[in-house]
C-alpha cells in the first residue's frame, strides 16, 4: 500500500514515489491548471473528440481548484509530465459507500508501455482503499482496444448489462425546465 497519502497531503505538491524508477506522482496545484488542459486536449485527440473540448483554464481553476469538484495527479517520468488521472467521488447505495470514478487517464504515446498507466491506476486504487471507498470505476471506449486489454489484464470487468446515458447542453436545460412546468 502508499505510504499514508491523505486528502490534506493533496495540496503539498509532494513527490510521491512509486517502485518504478524514473516515476514518481503528486497531486497537481493550480500552476498546473495549462498542462491539465493540454493533457485533456492529448486524450481528445487520440480519442478523436478535439472537437468537443470546450474546457479552458479558466474553468478548470474554477472546477478543481476553487470549487474542488475533482483531483488530479501528474505523473513524471524523468523529471517530465507525462501522464495525468482527473478522478472524484461517486457513490454505491448499494455499498452505501463512496467509490472513486476516474473521468480521464492519459499517458503520452511515446512513454505507453513503461508500466506508467499501471502505476497510476494502482495508485488510485490505494487511495480509494485508503479514502475507505468501496469501488474504483471508468468508462472506457468501445473501439480502444489497447486499453480494454489493458484494463482486463489489471482485473477489471466491463459492466456489460449496463449503459452511459448523458443529458447535456440544450437537452439538460429542457430536461431542467420539467421541474417548473405545471400539467
Amino acid at each position: 500500500m502508499i505510504t499514508k497519502v491523505i486528502i490534506g497531503e493533496r495540496t503539498n505538491n509532494k513527490l510521491i514515489e512509486t517502485n518504478l524508477t524514473g516515476l514518481k506522482l503528486r497531486f497537481a496545484k493550480p500552476a498546473d491548471v495549462s498542462l491539465i488542459l493540454e493533457f485533456i486536449k492529448e486524450l481528445a485527440e487520440y480519442e478523436k473528440m478535439l472537437d468537443e473540448v470546450v474546457a479552458t483554464e479558466e474553468i478548470l481553476e474554477e472546477s478543481l481548484f476553487k470549487k474542488k469538484t475533482a483531483e488530479v495527479i501528474i505523473g513524471e517520468y524523468q523529471n517530465k509530465p507525462v501522464g495525468f488521472a482527473l478522478f472524484f467521488y461517486n457513490f454505491s447505495t448499494f455499498l452505501g459507500r463512496p467509490g472513486i470514478y476516474i473521468e480521464d487517464l492519459f499517458v503520452k504515446l511515446e512513454v505507453r508501455g513503461k508500466g506508467i498507466g499501471k502505476i497510476m491506476l494502482s495508485f488510485l486504487a490505494n487511495l480509494a482503499i485508503e479514502r475507505k471507498c468501496g469501488r474504483l470505476e471508468w468508462s472506457c471506449l468501445d473501439w480502444n482496444e489497447p486499453a480494454i486489454d489493458f484494463y482486463k489484464h489489471l482485473g477489471a470487468t466491463p459492466m456489460e448489462d449496463w449503459t452511459v446515458y448523458r443529458v447535456c447542453n440544450g437537452e439538460l436545460d429542457v430536461l431542467a425546465n420539467y421541474f417548473n412546468d405545471v400539467d
